[in-house]
């Protein structure tokens, strides 16, 4: 944009606001000052087009106190100055009107009259549509931060019951564990059958450990320290694939850090609503799931080969998962695509729209449904600290995207 372009911009912005500061100051004037402003106003014309003429027409500029009287009073009051107009306008122009007849002069004067009726009656159609507009945008506006206020506060109290799970009911079930390991050790030490029961009890809490860590890592699983969503979303593939049994494949994944931590935990809520749906109401025995680059887009995809979205059964019931999905995507800017997929099923797609500067590298790697997680803890579970990605290195750390 050149200078005289940003000139011309810093000018029309400069007017507007001038414009805006009259109309606010007009606006909390009295009625009867009102009155006055238009009446004045229109004599004002008067007498100009009387100091000039038959010749030079005035005719639009009768129109701005009816139109102001609109603005300022309503229809009615635009109305009013309508017809008020034709006697000031016929005073204003007897003297020098070439009319022969006084039935012509007239009947001029009363198509006027009629002419400035409806256009008050149209000035005052459109005023109430901008104000029925204005309304519109504020509530809508309204519920937008609304939203916003429950999505966060629900991101938040996921995060502190995660954290409380993690931090409290997985470190009391590793202690439980560790004493059951010691009592099956001095049972064994004694050579009582009872050590068989002890080492039950030690696997089923090793169970319960992992269970407890897979439900921390469900509810809050995009940390603020920028761990990652491919990390995320292999991470959603394996506890759901150990959950349910079905084949969850997170496949050719950008190897990609989202600095927005809200951008991220949008994202991969929407994979975990759908990956959800189709689990749970398609009867899906295989998931996809991709994180892809294309262009200045980065595309979160979910396809599935269930039933689809018109004969899947439950589908009636996902409405409030539907309009998280899509107020999430809109939150962020994103566009969401949920349709039928190329070879049946469903298949949900996420585009959003990045810097292309900051994404012109990306690490990607297929993650089979096969994996097994090779990073455990002491009772086998999953470590609270370390992701644990199979063939992740230091070499291939993924770049920052930012999404702010």
């Amino acid at each position: 944009m050149n200078a005289q372009a940003i000139a011309y911009n810093d000018k029309a912005i400069s007017t507007s606001a001038v414009w805006s500061r009259l109309m606010l100051f007009l606006d909390k004037q009295p009625t009867g000052a009102k009155w006055g402003i238009v009446l004045g106003l229109m004599l004002a014309i008067a007498w100009v087009d009387q100091a000039t003429g038959w010749e030079l027409s005035l005719l639009a500029v009768y129109a701005l106190p009816i139109l102001l009287a609109v603005r300022l009073m309503g229809r009615n009051a635009g109305v009013v100055m309508a017809l008020l107009h034709g006697p000031i306008w016929w005073i204003a122009n007897e003297g020098s009107q070439p009319y022969t007849t006084a039935w012509g002069y007239n009947w001029t004067m009363i198509s006027r009259v009629i002419v400035f009726a409806l256009i008050a009656v149209g000035a005052n159609a459109i005023r109430s549509k901008q104000e029925a507009d204005k309304a519109r945008i504020e509530m809508l506006e309204q519920v937008r931060r609304l939203q916003a206020e429950i999505v966060s506060a629900s991101e938040h109290e996921q995060q502190r019951i995660g954290q409380d799970l993690h931090d409290g009911l997985c470190q009391q079930l590793a202690a439980i564990g560790c004493a059951a390991r010691a009592l099956a050790e001095d049972l064994q030490a004694h050579q009582l059958v009872e050590a068989k029961d002890a080492e039950k009890i030690e696997s089923a809490i090793q169970q319960a450990v992992m269970e407890a860590r897979s439900m921390a890592h469900g509810i809050f699983p995009v940390h603020v320290d920028h761990t990652g969503l491919s990390i995320a979303l292999s991470e959603l593939a394996q506890n759901t694939r150990r959950l349910t049994g079905t084949a969850i494949e997170v496949d050719h994944v950008a190897d990609v850090q989202i600095e927005s931590p809200e951008v991220a935990m949008h994202l991969y809520r929407i994979a975990q609503e759908a990956v959800a749906n189709a689990v749970r109401h398609s009867g899906a025995s295989q998931v996809v799931i991709s994180l892809l680059m294309e262009g200045s887009y980065l595309k979160l995809t979910i396809n599935d080969n269930g039933r689809g979205i018109e004969a899947s059964e439950g589908w009636e019931g996902l409405g409030m998962g539907l309009r998280t999905m899509h107020y999430r995507a809109h939150a962020m800017g994103a566009e969401l695509a949920i349709a039928e997929g190329s070879h049946g099923g469903t298949s949900v797609c996420c585009s959003l729209k990045v810097n292309a500067t900051t994404t012109t590298s990306f690490h990607h790697e297929h993650v089979s449904n096969q994996r097994t997680n090779t990073d455990q803890g002491p009772l086998g579970g999953r470590s609270p600290d370390v992701p644990g990605i199979p063939g992740a290195t230091d070499q291939s750390r993924p770049r920052y995207v930012d999404l702010r």
